[in-house]
């Protein structure tokens, strides 16, 4: 006969591992906080896009796009949106070396049924955002202060950036704002003076929309259609570049190696400057994920002087 105090020992130890290897799948399924180092621990990509954080930030079955470092790149914030659902942001930030698990914000606290695309300001505690309910369209930029845990509540931006439909709002380091007017399908900016910002000025730029301006403010990024081939109808990746005149580049398509018969939209670039993400919508049922890639690829393109 069996000794039960041994029985009843292994069985505990057994139900014992189950439950770690439970823990451990539920864990990685939902992107847990053993996740270490710069950009959730994931190799750095060299001049050929790779996938971001697959089934941790790059989620099948969903839409991803715009994305957010903080300058120290400790927090990030992004948006995604399920199939038949309102887009939300989602958050994680980096501490002890490890991310937290990746949870939604709700900044407006259900006053806008969507909000998406962040972007932490490099020269203030904000992070700015768009949102609009999803039965007028009147899409808006918003703002929360971040704390040292959380955040204030949120407020739309009193400013004349305000005075139509409007998104994708970022800054460089000056703190300039960069956005695009969906209602005229054009990008503006607005100058910081002072602190304050009252004269909203149109991109001199031939085409683009969704554009990031680099962290130096020598280049931006922008998403377009196509231009090289009539009968394609996806979006690809430009760059202008800034003259000491001030006056902008020609666009340059950032060739085959970023842009792909896939659309490719809403590109950021992160604060320090090293790495280009965007959203590509190549996943089954035209789904997007982010990529990334190092910015070497535009200093390649880059005009001689």
């Amino acid at each position: 006969m069996k000794n039960p105090i041994i029985t009843c020992s292994v069985l505990v130890f057994v139900l014992c591992i189950n439950a770690c290897k439970t823990e451990n799948s539920t864990e990685k399924e939902h992107g847990s906080s053993t996740q270490e180092g710069l950009y959730f621990g994931q190799k750095p990509p060299g001049l050929l896009p790779e996938l971001f954080a697959p089934g941790l930030v790059s989620i099948e079955g969903r839409y991803e796009f715009g994305i957010s470092f903080a300058p120290n790149l400790n927090e990030v914030y992004f948006s995604a949106k399920e199939v038949d659902e309102t887009t939300v942001i989602h958050y994680s930030r980096l501490k002890d070396k490890k991310w937290s698990p990746i949870k939604k914000a709700d900044f407006t606290k259900g006053e806008k049924d969507t909000e998406m695309k962040p972007f932490v300001s490099l020269t203030e505690d904000k992070i700015y955002f768009t949102a609009y309910n999803a039965e007028s369209r009147n899409t808006k930029i918003w703002y929360v202060t971040r704390t040292k845990d959380s955040w204030s509540s949120a407020k739309k931006l009193e400013t004349p950036i305000n005075g139509d439909r409007v998104f994708n709002l970022n800054q460089g380091k000056s703190g300039d704002f960069y956005y695009t007017n969906i209602a005229k399908r054009k990008m503006f900016y607005t100058p910081n003076v002072n602190s304050g910002f009252s004269e909203v000025k149109e991109m001199n730029i031939e085409f683009g929309i969704q554009g990031f301006i680099s962290p130096s403010q020598d280049y931006l990024v922008v998403n377009a259609r196509n231009k090289e081939e009539e009968s394609r109808k996806d979006n690809d990746l430009y760059v202008y570049f800034k003259g000491k005149d001030g006056t902008w580049s020609k666009p340059i398509d950032l060739g085959k190696e970023v842009n792909s018969p896939f659309s490719e939209t809403v590109p950021s670039i992160t604060p320090d400057g090293k790495y280009l993400f965007f959203s590509r919508y190549n996943e089954e049922g035209g789904l997007s994920n982010f990529y990334w890639v190092s910015t070497e690829v535009i200093d390649k393109v880059r005009p001689k002087p």
